[in-house]
């Protein structure tokens, strides 16, 4: 596959249903590819062309996705910058835009119009800023892509554990990824019909949904995070609707989709074969209960697929094979924490459930542990970046003999992955290590506690470190310290260390990446700032 030829063909049958706010709107990819020709004869007069940078701010909107092709058909190669988190200030923003344009050296910035006031008067000052819809035009351009060992895309990670890093990835790089994300969902180039929410701006509404869809030509149906979170039931009716075989999403996207479906109804059978669960997590409950809801409008006990992957390695890495059923085993906690795999029956008093991640996918080579031990996951692959886009200090720390240094731990068990998730997440408190996403994944299953909306932080010197528990409640609760009792006995059971304080925040308060991921390393920066503002604070003797 010859990616940008891909994308450029004229006899493309597939369509493109796009959000507006009020219904979908139906256009051909090749009329798609003929709007983004106007748009691209006004980047060239902008001064994009071969060898030059356009920093995006992309969003789900028709001018997004059209403004992404035409950047590469003007020559450009595209950085996407990071969309503002959840709990991010605009002055914060607009310095994280600072730092990563002076990086970049781009020709311009682009943006929709609704984002152009969060730009600051700074950056305007020494980099064109335009909107996505001033664009618009009627012109043709003689295509010149980046060539297939030229950097074409910058994708900026999440960020969930640090300032966002630019991963310089090649078209050849794109093109292997998409081949391996044939095979991890079993695609039928021009026969599926491919359904998703997820932000364009993350590597998994990139690369997994709208380029997969546009490569191969299928059918995509393209809605919106905000229609997400404010009805979770659209991500299913929608596939319901439009027959979609594949999707990808979040484990907290599914229970949340999955909870807002009730009692209700789906207005066809699903057809959906391959649901790509990732980004963060897995949680085999939510799994279980989701399948259990679906499978009477059609859902397959295969259809929900454990994938491990990041944007360094342009997407995925390790996944279930699409018509396999997921798998979870049973683990000592304490044990895993400790660095030590060993395998107990689920009713054991101290057992950790994991979600396998499937296994090494075409090309990858995925290292972590050995000899029942857990190590960083170490990975190779056809489809890893070239680095870190002007950024030689952390490409040097990451990339190494062909090989990336993840950052998350793990160990491979029967040729399966299973993912503990990152080394950063290691606390250590009163001597002993504190896995944090033990005690969010427990927490987070707690009635009272919205899902996805709890945050395990080390306040103070690491010598006098406490643990502090930051969750967003459910409802309105009139008594928080029974909430905060229950929380803490889990986070007791499951680790032995006890919670020093258990801070109760507004709802949309705790920093999120626009995936859904925690950021741990800006909650305890609020915290130890003292820029809090607990709704309720118990605290611990």
């Amino acid at each position: 596959m010859e990616f940008f030829n891909a994308l450029t063909y004229g006899d493309a049958h597939g369509v493109l249903h796009e959000w507006t706010g009020e219904a979908f709107e139906h256009t051909p990819w090749r009329e798609v590819v003929r709007d983004a020709h106007g748009m691209a004869a006004q980047l060239r007069a902008l001064g994009v062309g071969p060898g030059t940078r356009v920093a995006a701010v992309l969003t789900n909107t028709p001018d997004s996705v059209r403004g992404l092709l035409a950047a590469w058909l003007a020559g450009g190669a595209v950085a996407s910058l990071p969309l503002p988190t959840r709990g991010q200030s605009q002055e914060a923003y607009g310095e994280q835009l600072v730092a990563l344009t002076a990086r970049l050296d781009p020709t311009l910035l682009v943006t929709d119009d609704a984002l152009t006031p969060m730009v600051p008067a700074e950056l305007s000052k020494e980099l064109p800023v335009h909107g996505w819809a001033m664009l618009r035009g009627t012109g043709r351009v003689e295509p010149s892509p980046p060539g297939r060992d030229d950097v074409a895309f910058i994708q900026y990670s999440s960020g969930s554990t640090s300032t966002p890093k630019g991963c310089a990835l090649t078209t050849r790089a794109i093109e292997e990824q998409l081949r391996i994300i044939l095979h991890l969902t079993g695609g039928r180039p021009g026969a599926d019909t491919v359904a998703s929410w997820l932000p364009v701006s993350h590597d998994m509404g990139m690369f997994g949904c709208l380029l997969y869809s546009w490569a191969y030509d299928f059918d995509f149906v393209l809605s919106t995070p905000e229609r997400f979170g404010m009805a979770p039931r659209t991500w299913f009716r929608d596939m319901s609707e439009y027959g979609a075989t594949m999707t990808a999403g979040t484990s907290t996207a599914v229970y949340l989709a999955a909870r807002a479906q009730g009692r209700g109804t789906l207005p066809k059978e699903l057809k959906l074969r391959a649901a790509v669960i990732g980004a963060e997590r897995v949680d085999w409950d939510t799994l279980a209960a989701a399948t259990e809801k679906f499978r009477p409008f059609g859902l397959a006990d295969t259809a929900f697929q454990p994938a491990y992957g990041m944007a360094e390695a342009t997407l995925a890495v390790a996944g279930k094979p699409w018509a396999q059923a997921p798998k979870a085993l049973a683990f000592d906690g304490p044990a895993l924490v400790e660095g030590s795999v060993v395998e107990v029956a689920p009713d054991h008093p101290r057992a950790t459930r994991l979600v396998s991640n499937g296994v090494a996918l075409p090309g990858v080579s995925v290292r972590a542990g050995g000899a029942g031990s857990v190590s960083e996951i170490l990975v190779s692959s056809p489809s890893l970046a070239g680095g870190y886009y002007a950024d030689p200090e952390r490409t040097a720390a990451r990339f190494q003999d062909g090989r990336l240094r993840t950052g998350d731990l793990g160990f491979v068990l029967d040729d399966e992955l299973y993912v503990l998730g990152r080394a950063d997440d290691m606390l250590s408190v009163g001597g002993r290590k504190v896995y944090a996403s033990e005690i969010e994944s427990a927490v987070d299953a707690l009635r009272n506690i919205r899902k996805g909306c709890a945050a395990v932080v080390d306040a103070g010197d690491s010598g006098t470190a406490r643990l502090v528990l930051m969750v967003e409640a459910q409802g309105n609760p009139k008594d928080f310290r029974p909430i905060a009792e229950e929380a803490a006995l889990l986070a007791l059971e499951r680790t032995g260390v006890a919670l020093a304080e258990c801070l109760f925040l507004a709802r949309g308060v705790i920093p999120k990446t626009p995936s859904g991921k925690i950021q741990r390393f800006r909650c305890r920066a609020l915290l130890d700032e003292g820029l809090i503002e607990p709704v309720a604070r118990v605290t611990f003797a």
